[in-house]
């Protein structure tokens, strides 16, 4: 964009105020069906804004749109895999019976008190293994929902409490793409920058707990809570109960600290709960197929084609163990991706037009001082999240755009991957037309705006960042020289 003149802020806006509009209008239309047409409809309005007025006053050149649309897709490829591979692993978890062996034993080990802080704990634990939000949220993070269920917890509070623990590990791992990606971005050895994040991401985490501890107690105390005995009994007469079923989340364990890539590790998983549905549910699999009196090769095969592929509805004589038990497989992923698609592309053209740069520089301007700098690279980060649809851009574009200042300034790099991360990674989940937000969505079945006032870490972060940069708390100006050369 360098050689061309940058929309004003003003009209850079434009298309941002368009989109916003019609996903108020398309919520209040469709709620909870939003996701199913109407806001991929006002993504595609707000892209064909975008494009008219550039190609209309600023002469843009379609093929600029086309190739960064192109970059913009291929680079979430990967990610579209992700998704079709989770919807596979949803079903397939809960058909062998690991989700159903999990939440028979996990509403009668785990306390209705104790329950949103070990969930959260627990999703911290997992996701600082595998590196992966994600992984842990369609694995142990739809388990913990069911077990909240069945205690009598509000999903949006166990949501609540799942999204912050896995998005915490994430962001701590050595092995999180996102947590490479920050450093890498600003050429700071990825234990340093770790390192330095504990200075905002403990006290973040610290309070988070303190939270869900006290609601805890609230929920465990409000005499509202379901008779888990309705739970273990239908699970107990529906699926074959067995500690068996749990060596496929043990042989997933051992995947992910051998540092397998999730995607393989998704499968791997999917395909050892297939087998032990075979083995263990074949009864089942033959109501899948709808052939539940005949266990034949044809109906055992069909019916776990479909728990990979399609949706799935076991009846357990409990209306609400129906919805807990039933699934999508990978044909439930299929809104998302579409909206990711839509999403990436709406993204990809602000890019392209350079409103997302002349955005920006207005938020530089505001730079002054050390609050404000770090206040404007948050700023920009949860900006990006909006406009782009994608934390993976949300964190580089912030990066690029912030270094020379952070560098002019003489602060060191790992501040700016520290607030990049504080910003642009935890955020996005907040986002309901992000990818994370549209995923973690769509694994968990809680809408995003049902689960965002419920995801403290992911609030508090941006906040606990802005505060410590106020503070000067392990702050330091080096000599711009040597920063320059270090960078260099």
């Amino acid at each position: 964009m360098s050689d061309r003149k940058l929309p004003h802020p003003l009209v850079a806006m434009i298309p941002v105020v368009v989109l916003i509009g019609l996903l108020v209008i398309v919520i209040t239309l469709f709620g909870s069906d939003s996701l199913t047409g109407g806001s991929q409809i006002a993504l595609l309005m707000g892209l064909a804004v975008c494009v008219l007025i550039s190609m209309t006053f600023y002469h843009v050149p379609w093929n600029v749109f086309e190739k960064q649309m192109t970059t913009t897709l291929g680079n979430v490829s990967v990610t579209l895999l992700i998704l079709l591979t989770v919807g596979m692993l949803a079903g397939s978890w809960m058909v062998s019976g690991v989700v159903p062996t999990l939440i028979y034993y996990g509403v009668q080990i785990l306390s209705p008190r104790f329950f949103l802080v070990s969930a959260c704990v627990i999703c911290a634990l997992v996701s600082l293994l595998s590196g992966s939000s994600w992984t842990t949220i369609a694995t142990i993070g739809v388990a913990l929902l069911g077990i909240g269920q069945a205690l009598g917890i509000s999903e949006a509070w166990t949501a609540g409490a799942i999204i912050s623990g896995a998005y915490f590990g994430d962001k701590m791992s050595p092995l999180s793409d996102t947590t490479i990606l920050a450093s890498s971005s600003v050429r700071v050895d990825i234990f340093d920058h770790i390192r330095y994040m504990v200075l905002t991401t403990t006290p973040s985490i610290l309070i988070t707990l303190v939270i869900f501890l006290v609601a805890g107690l609230g929920h465990g105390s409000s005499g509202e809570a379901l008779h888990v005995e309705q739970y273990t009994d239908g699970l107990a007469a529906t699926f074959n109960i067995s500690l068996w079923t749990l060596l496929v989340p043990l042989l997933t364990g051992v995947l992910i600290a051998r540092k397998v890539p999730s995607l393989v590790v998704l499968f791997v998983s999917s395909i050892m709960a297939g087998i032990t549905a075979l083995i263990l549910q074949p009864h089942i699999l033959c109501q899948i197929a709808g052939d539940a009196s005949l266990s034949t090769p044809m109906a055992l095969f069909k019916g776990l084609a479909v728990s990979y592929y399609g949706s799935t509805a076991v009846q357990t004589g409990h209306e609400a163990l129906n919805d807990l038990v039933s699934t999508g497989g990978m044909a439930g992923m299929l809104n998302t991706i579409w909206l990711i698609l839509c999403a990436m592309c709406f993204g990809a053209a602000m890019v392209a037009s350079g409103m997302i740069e002349s955005i920006t520089r207005v938020i530089i301007r505001f730079v002054r001082t050390r609050t404000t700098l770090v206040g404007s690279t948050v700023t920009t980060g949860i900006f990006l999240n909006l406009t782009t649809g994608d934390q993976f851009i949300s964190i580089v574009l912030t990066a690029d755009m912030f270094r020379e200042v952070y560098q002019k300034e003489g602060y060191e790099p790992r501040l700016l991957s520290r607030t990049t991360e504080d910003a642009a990674t935890v955020t996005s989940v907040l986002v309901p037309w992000n990818t994370c937000g549209m995923t973690q969505a769509t694994v968990l079945g809680v809408s995003t705006l049902t689960y965002l006032p419920y995801c403290f870490f992911n609030l508090i972060s941006p906040l606990m960042t802005i505060l410590i940069a106020a503070i000067g708390w392990k702050i330091k100006r080096p000599d711009p020289v040597r920063n320059e050369e270090a960078v260099s």
